[in-house]
């Protein structure tokens, strides 16, 4: 639920706020508040646990396709990484093939220089292998800016830095799981 400094709610409420800015109807949230998931950038969650729950979602939602993060898990979060590894578990595993069929993209983590050249990484990203290029148009960076604004927050200096900066914002590469 993002309770790492005890704003769980506060932060529950940033990211409906948030998703309503994308157009992602709060009936589509799903936010996990579970015991043994704290939101902690050092911990590292159950890859059974996570999977499983991950999974029931995906059930639940009938979803076809799933974007999470790659090992690296973009900014080395450990709980970002842990869910890479727990989707990667039940796709290794075989419970996303056929009768479900969910596909999954994991989102490209790059080195600090690339992550900061916002617009100028396209040249780059548009040279190196991958599976799915995402250029966002000025309007949707501009939506992409405003959703992160509703997680007042997390807005720290460094986030200010991510919003002004960010290729995240601009261009995403992904690769197939």
């Amino acid at each position: 639920s993002g309770n790492y400094y005890n704003q769980g709610e506060i932060r529950k409420k940033e990211l409906e706020q948030s998703c309503c800015v994308l157009g992602i109807p709060a009936s589509d949230v799903t936010v996990i508040d579970h015991r043994d998931l704290p939101d902690n950038p050092a911990v590292e969650w159950d890859t059974q646990l996570l999977a499983t729950l991950v999974l029931k979602h995906i059930e639940a939602k009938n979803i076809s396709l799933v974007v999470t993060f790659d090992a690296g898990g973009v900014s080395g979060h450990a709980n970002h990484v842990s869910l890479h590894t727990a989707v990667r578990y039940r796709v290794c595993t075989l419970l996303w093939v056929p009768p479900w069929g969910c596909r999954v993209l994991v989102l490209e983590s790059v080195n600090l220089f690339r992550k900061y050249i916002s617009f100028l990484d396209v040249l780059i990203s548009c040279l190196l292998p991958r599976d799915a290029l995402f250029i966002l148009t000025e309007e949707e960076t501009e939506q992409a800016k405003r959703a992160m604004r509703c997680h007042r927050s997390q807005l720290l200096w460094f986030r200010q830095l991510y919003l002004l900066f960010s290729r995240y914002l601009v261009v995403n590469s992904l690769r197939l799981l």
